[in-house]
């Protein structure tokens, strides 16, 4: 069995009792528990539960406000952003979108572009691009299978992740809850986080999308160090913040969008 199913197995196990015990994982699926420890040493670092003696417990839950309001907050920032990333995609590539507003906004913006294979889990993003495809349009539109998830809608689990595990793609764009330079990209639900770390897994190049109001918070769960992100978009007032400079510095590439 693959890590990240291990890891997704565990989130399910406690997702749905709270608690889980090393034997217990052990015995469900069938691997050693040094593997155990190892897993469960990965998941606690990235954020996703507490080691007790014997086992792990899931953290407790706090909510992430709606995607509705989150859709409607910052909308100018995000489209800048959005803008800008489709300067760094051309015809004939192909490329993941997660669920998030920013990607959103982005997946509008790319409607407008010829001759690219999108592949995203969010049901509005699919929606987006196919409503404003025209009969001049030929992007190839692909909505990843799996379990249903709201707020936003989405699939996510192991089908999902599987299908990801199936492409090689050119770019992953990607949404985050949050950025800083400990977590790197970051999500608040542990469902989002592995959708997105599969898609960033499995992708030449990482391209994170975070308006100014997302850098230097903490996350609850990171899926992509800061040395593994290829591009960071942000906007023009994210310059204005007092850890810029360090962001900047220790990063691969940053784009900054302006009005244009």
């Amino acid at each position: 069995m693959w890590q990240e199913e291990r890891h997704q197995r565990i989130r399910n196990l406690l997702a749905t009792f709270g608690r889980i015990s090393v034997d217990r994982i052990t015995a469900e699926m069938d691997v050693s528990r040094e593997t155990v420890r190892r897993d469960l040493l990965d998941m606690e670092a990235n954020g996703e539960l507490r080691r007790v003696r014997g086992g792990a417990i899931a953290l407790d839950d706090a909510s992430e406000a709606p995607f509705a309001e989150r859709s409607q907050i910052r909308v100018k920032e995000k489209r800048m952003i959005a803008k800008l990333a489709t300067t760094l995609v051309h015809s004939g590539q192909s490329l993941f979108l997660d669920a998030g507003s920013t990607t959103t906004i982005l997946a509008e913006e790319l409607s407008a572009l010829n001759g690219l294979t999108i592949i995203t889990n969010s049901l509005e993003a699919a929606q987006k691009l196919q409503d404003s495809a025209g009969e001049q349009r030929t992007n190839r539109v692909v909505l990843i299978g799996g379990d249903m998830a709201t707020n936003p809608a989405s699939t996510c689990g192991e089908l999902a992740i599987n299908e990801i595990s199936r492409y090689q793609l050119d770019f992953a764009m990607l949404s985050p809850y949050s950025f800083n330079l400990e977590q790197g990209a970051a999500s608040y639900e542990p469902r989002e986080a592995e959708i997105a770390r599969a898609m960033s897994r499995h992708a030449e190049r990482t391209v994170i999308l975070a308006d100014h109001a997302k850098i230097g918070v903490k996350g609850k769960i990171g899926y992509c160090p800061a040395v593994e992100i290829d591009t960071l978009i942000v906007d023009s007032q994210a310059q204005t913040l007092p850890s810029w400079d360090t962001v900047e510095s220790a990063l691969n590439s940053v784009l900054v969008a302006r009005k244009r």
